[in-house]
């Protein structure tokens, strides 16, 4: 079951009673997303063609919101994202992030959410998505990745998701120098992430949250 909550910039996010969990932050989840996954991932990572891992694709935000930053400029952007658990177009129709991007958005939030799983969709000029029905816990995606947004539910809802192991797995497909963001900032993160080659910095969170943790992959 997923409920549909109003966050405090006024942008959706989902409820999850029986996790007691949202998918982005109650504090204002398009102004979460476009600090931590945007401002600290995509706009300080200078790879073109930029290949992107997502873990948690969820209510596709961050697809989105990378997918409209693409138009922007000329950097071709091929995004691969990891979920287990697709919503429904009756939960995704209804979600209000095209109202942040400006008229005619909406389609493309649509086919983003509609385009087949397990194959590349061109989005748009600059952006192809490749949507993998599966878990990272035993999918290993194909390809090397100039940066990964880690966007799966809490360390303590989830704490398979934020294992060294899986650490290791995305490490392995991490290009020298390349970018890991996520929004939680636990110890344990950290020493697992520095435990499978990354340098881990804390940077100012948003709204809610003070730190959040930017990674960078270590040169061999």
């Amino acid at each position: 079951m997923r409920e549909l909550i109003i966050t405090a910039d006024g942008s959706h996010t989902l409820y999850v009673p029986e996790m007691d969990e949202h998918y982005h932050s109650i504090n204002g989840a398009v102004q979460e997303s476009l600090l931590i996954f945007i401002k600290y991932g995509f706009d300080t990572c200078t790879a073109n063609p930029l290949n992107i891992l997502e873990i948690g694709f969820g209510a596709g935000l961050n697809a989105f919101l990378t997918a409209m930053k693409s138009l922007e400029g000329n950097r071709r952007v091929h995004y691969t994202t990891v979920e287990k658990y697709p919503l429904p177009e009756n939960i995704t129709d209804s979600m209000n992030y095209h109202t942040y991007a400006g008229k005619g958005t909406r389609e493309m939030f649509r086919l983003i959410h509609s385009s087949p799983w397990n194959s590349d969709v061109r989005i748009c000029n600059n952006f192809t998505i490749r949507k993998i029905e599966s878990d990272i816990t035993i999918c290993i995606p194909e390809g090397t990745y100039d940066l990964i947004y880690f966007d799966a539910f809490g360390p303590d809802k989830q704490p398979e998701m934020w294992s060294e192991d899986v650490f290791k797995r995305i490490a392995a497909l991490t290009r020298e120098n390349g970018i890991f963001v996520t929004y939680s900032a636990k110890g344990q993160v950290k020493r697992n992430l520095i435990g499978c080659g990354f340098n881990v910095s804390l940077l100012p969170g948003p709204p809610g949250k003070r730190q959040i943790i930017r990674a960078d992959k270590k040169a061999n």
